[in-house]
Parts: structure tokens; sequence; C-alpha cells
């Protein structure tokens, strides 16, 4: 496996490879970030993966500082994993000047997370088609928990005309169904425990829907009601059609619900999607 630090050295290392398969991270990996691993070594190609943590994500009150920077682990698993190049820029090489050239995303970047997290979508999008021109790869995989993410990522390499493909993981979850987070670590035991009943109410929508409830609103204030009376900050909890993530209609046939709620400090977010059979 080979580190690559500078974009240069990166950009000449991959002249000569002609299929090249992208996992960006920010490192701190888990079983969700490994799942990516996984399924990108299925693909005939060189694979990349990135450790960066993009301060232009994160807002004035979030936890920069705080996110967990494990690197020395990180690349060991990349390496028992399979991975053929790991890219681990500095800020000085991924924002040489002041950031001013800013992809302003879709409207879809506005509401959900882009409510509660105002520019997160721009960090990340801006980011993300940064690391786009620096490795040029042919496929990108990203997963499911972050679900209005990946959403996004597409619509961008179709409006922008990219010729990349984006590819998807299921999310990985805790034996009692917590999605697999890198902010999982900030929760205290008790905390931990609780955390399961993020996916416990998102679940229970998702059994109402199939079974034929259609009053949406209704369930999503019975979940919302749930945690709050179990100590929950709720920022949302919403059932959307899948890809535009529009509000849901009772006509729907394929949706997602999705919700965010943070759990003493510690912010969490989950979805599940929804197949409604007529």
């Amino acid at each position: 496996m080979e580190i690559i630090t500078d974009i240069h050295s990166l950009r000449s290392r991959l002249k000569s490879e002609h299929y090249v398969v992208f996992v960006p991270t920010m490192g701190n990996l888990h079983e969700g970030h490994l799942s990516l691993i996984r399924i990108a070594k299925q693909k005939s190609g060189c694979l990349v993966a990135s450790i960066f943590v993009n301060r232009l994500q994160f807002g004035q009150n979030e936890d920069f500082d705080k996110y967990p920077r494990t690197l020395v682990d990180d690349l060991k698993l990349l390496e028992n994993y399979g991975a053929n190049i790991v890219f681990v820029p500095t800020e000085k090489d991924i924002y040489p000047v002041q950031q001013e050239f800013i992809i302003e995303p879709l409207p879809l970047a506005n509401i959900l997370e882009g409510e509660f997290r105002p520019g997160f979508f721009r960090g990340v999008t801006t980011l993300v088609l940064k690391l786009f021109n620096i490795v040029r790869p042919q496929l990108v995989l990203f997963g499911k928990k972050d679900y209005q993410q990946l959403c996004i990522m597409r619509e961008m390499v179709h409006q922008l005309n990219l010729s990349i493909e984006i590819g998807e993981g299921e999310t990985v979850r805790a034996s009692d169904g917590l999605a697999l987070s890198s902010r999982n670590r900030f929760l205290n035991n008790e905390e931990r425990i609780e955390a399961a009943h993020l996916f416990k109410v998102l679940s229970e929508i998702k059994e109402a829907i199939e079974s034929g409830e259609q009053n949406f609103r209704k369930l999503q204030d019975i979940a919302k009601e749930t945690l709050n009376n179990r100590g929950w900050d709720i920022d949302y909890i919403s059932v959307r059609k899948i890809h535009t993530l529009e509000i849901a209609k009772c006509h729907d046939q394929k949706l997602v619900v999705l919700g965010a709620a943070k759990l003493g400090t510690t912010r969490l977010i989950d979805n599940l999607e929804i197949t409604v059979r007529k």
C-alpha cells in the first residue's frame, strides 16, 4: 500500500491507471467505511482511499477540533483490507489559499441536514469536487447512512457532466440496530444503550407504512414524541421520496424515512428506505 500526501505525486502515480475506484473518508474508520473498501476491492481497478477532515463543512459550533483522528490505526486497516493507495493531504494541500470559489448546491441541500447545518453541503461538495479533480476516478463509493449526501453527489455528477459513477454501500449497523458512525464514540455507556431507539422509531415508521398506513405526519409525530419523552433533542423525523427527498405523499411507492436527533451532546442521523406495495 502506498501513502501519498501531495497532489502532484498522486496525479503522477495515477497516470498509468486505467480504472480508479475512490473511497473518500474523514478517517476514524469503522465497519461502515470498511464495507465500502470491500465493495471497491471487488472491482478490477486501483483502489484509492483518502483521509481528510474537512474544516469547510463544520459550522461555528460544531466539533472540528473534537473530530477523532486515528491515522495510524486507519492506515493499518486500509492496508489489511487491500487499499492500493491512501491519499492523506494536509489542509495546505487542499486549500492552498482561502477558498473563495464555493460550490452552491441545489435546493435539496437546504432541507433536512442543510436546514439544521447551514453551509454543511457547500463545504462537502466543494471538497468532494476538489477530490474528484485530484483523483479523477471512474467510480466513487459513498455510504447510504449519509443518504442526503449520496443524493446530492449523484445530482452534482449529473449536472456537472462528470465522467464518474457514484456507487453506494448499505448502512452498517451494530447488533442493536445503531448505525455505525465516527461520532458514536462520544456516547457514554447509558447513551450508547439509548442510541438504538433512533433506529427503533424509524423501523416502526417503515413497518407501519409497509403495512398500509398513509398518515405520514401522524407517524412522524409519534416518533418525535417517543424520542422527546426519552430525553432526545430532535432535529427532524421525516418521510420523503427517495432520490429527490421531496415530502412524500400517500400515493408514492419509493420512500425513505430520515431522522436526526441529539442524545446528550452527540448528534446522530439514520434512515431507512421503504417500499410501498400497491
